[in-house]
Order: structure tokens, then sequence, then C-alpha cells
């Protein structure tokens, strides 16, 4: 198992972006060891949200040989030609590092902001992933579905992978959700503060017979888990503070459920739960530093990492 970090894009406090502190943070995981930089995509949100592709981008200089990830994007929201222009370029620019995750969100709001029926979403979402395959490919015949069409459409320069960046498909765990990943992604995100070490374990094992309906290889198959908010901390009453105070409103999930799923507190505490996810067959974790971020990712490297693989 690797690790790899979010962009902190979400506003969990009052403190104000900076493409310094961005491009420290990426220069410090990368030193570290972390394999990957991941950005989230919300148009509109409870907290202020920073745009993920444009974060991304802005900290490609200080990735080294990470990989870029979206965790997820939104093609429906944004519009997939849109999308795979600048997602095409963005491989191309880090010499083909870029894995795509997508999904459609969970934000009405985003859907009413560009006007588009939210109701639409999972179809939409299904037509945009062949969308984004179609216009990075050079040989592929045009897409013509219910939703989208790239007849007479070219975008060139293509992405640097061939045939084209790998897309991963965003599922919480649900039937429909693993029978579409299986249908048509090249990897798996779940979701960390919906999921738990024998949940994901379960949907792993289902996601696999999905994969052998279609032809594929459940062992060769990757997968990593998205949006694990995390601090470590030896202050018992500063990691519930955390939880009740900052992590549950943003989030709108229950005090019990947090503290069971992510990894606030100790750094033994947090060792012991990246073990039991490693246990249940999770390749990636994707970490997000809820508040002093590049001095929370040096921690979890020193305290967490060494312990939990030990």
């Amino acid at each position: 198992m690797d690790y790899g970090v979010h962009l902190p894009l979400m506003a969990l406090d009052d403190r104000p972006w900076s493409l310094q502190n961005l491009l420290q943070y990426v220069e410090t995981a990368e030193r570290l060891g972390f394999r990957a930089v991941s950005a989230n995509d919300h148009l509109l949100f409870p907290r202020p949200w920073l745009d993920g592709p444009m974060a991304l981008a802005a900290v490609l200089s200080a990735s080294g040989r990470m990989d870029l990830m979206t965790t997820v994007a939104l093609p429906v929201v944004r519009g997939p030609v849109a999308l795979a222009k600048s997602l095409g370029a963005m491989d191309l620019l880090s010499g083909g590092r870029l894995r795509v995750g997508v999904g459609p969100g969970s934000s009405a709001r985003d859907y009413l902001a560009v006007g588009i029926p939210f109701e639409e979403r999972w179809k939409r979402l299904d037509e945009t992933v062949e969308v984004l395959r179609t216009l990075w490919g050079k040989e592929n015949k045009a897409f013509s579905g219910h939703f989208y069409s790239t007849e007479g459409i070219t975008l060139e320069p293509y992405p640097a992978q061939r045939p084209a960046p790998p897309i991963w498909i965003g599922s919480w765990g649900s039937e429909a959700g693993l029978r579409r990943t299986a249908r048509l992604g090249d990897g798996w995100l779940a979701s960390a503060y919906n999921t738990t070490p024998a949940m994901f374990s379960d949907a792993r094992e289902r996601l696999g017979v999905h994969l052998r309906t279609v032809g594929k290889d459940p062992d060769s198959f990757p997968n990593a888990i998205a949006t694990m908010f995390f601090h470590v901390t030896e202050d018992t009453v500063e990691a519930g503070q955390i939880i009740r105070e900052v992590l549950s409103p943003a989030l709108r999930r229950p005090e019990d459920e947090l503290c069971q799923r992510l990894l606030v507190g100790t750094a033994e505490e947090c060792a012991g739960k990246v073990a039991a996810y490693q246990a249940a067959g999770v390749q990636r974790i994707i970490l997000w530093p809820v508040k002093d971020e590049t001095r929370q990712i040096a921690t979890f490297w020193e305290q967490v990492v060494s312990a939990a693989h030990v």
C-alpha cells in the first residue's frame, strides 16, 4: 500500500490560500515519499472551495514523479469536452502521470448552477466516460449518445498516455456503482468517510465478481481510498474538537461514524486503522490534513506509516 495527499482545497478554517503554501505542501509530500497528489472538484459547496483542476495544474512543477489524480472530477458539471481538453493538457505536460477519477458529485447545487437536472447525473456520467476516451484517442470512432456527441470534434494535442489516461470510477460501494466501475473503469475510488475496512473488503469482493463478468482481472484492477481526512495528535480533547466542530459539520456525517472511519487521534490509533485498511485490500490511501497541512503530512509519514507497516 502507498499514500497520496489531497490538495487542501476546502476552507476548514479562516486561513487564505496561497500558491506558495500549495507548492511547499506538494514539495514536502514528494520529498517524504508520497506517491500521488490529488484534487477534488466542486463548483458550489457549504464551505469555500478552491477550483480543483486549476489548483492541480498550478502545482505541477512541484509534483516530481508523483501521480496526479482527480478524486473526483465532475465531467457532467464541467462538460466532458472542456474537461477532456484541460486534463489532456495536464497529462501531456506532466509526461503521462495523470489518473482521472470521475464521478457525478453529490451536490445538487452544482447541477443547478450549470442548468443540468440532478436526476440525470448517472446516465450522463456513463456517456461522459465514453466521450473522454473517444476525444483522447487518435483512432477512436466518434461517440454519439443520448446526451453527448463527439462527431466532428478533434482535440489536439493528445494526452501523453496512449490510448488514453486511465479513468477511475468513484463509488461508495453500492451494487450499481460497483457494476459501473467494473464496466467503465480502469480503477476504483472509494470514499473514506463512507466506508470502513470491513465495508471496503466486502465491496472489493463484490467488485471482483463484476470485473470477472466483464472479462477483467480483479487482481490487476487498482483501487484507492480518497478523502481520508486526518489529524495526528496525542491530545484527545483536540481530536474530539476536530471531529465535532470541523469535520462533522463540513461533511454532514455523524460524529461517531467519523471517529471510526477517519484518521483523527494518536499516531498509534491512526496506524491501527491504516493497517486494517491494508489488510482489507486497499492499495492507496489519499490523505487530507484538516489543519497545519505541511507539518501534519510530515508527522503522518514519520509516526504513522512506519508503525502501520511493522
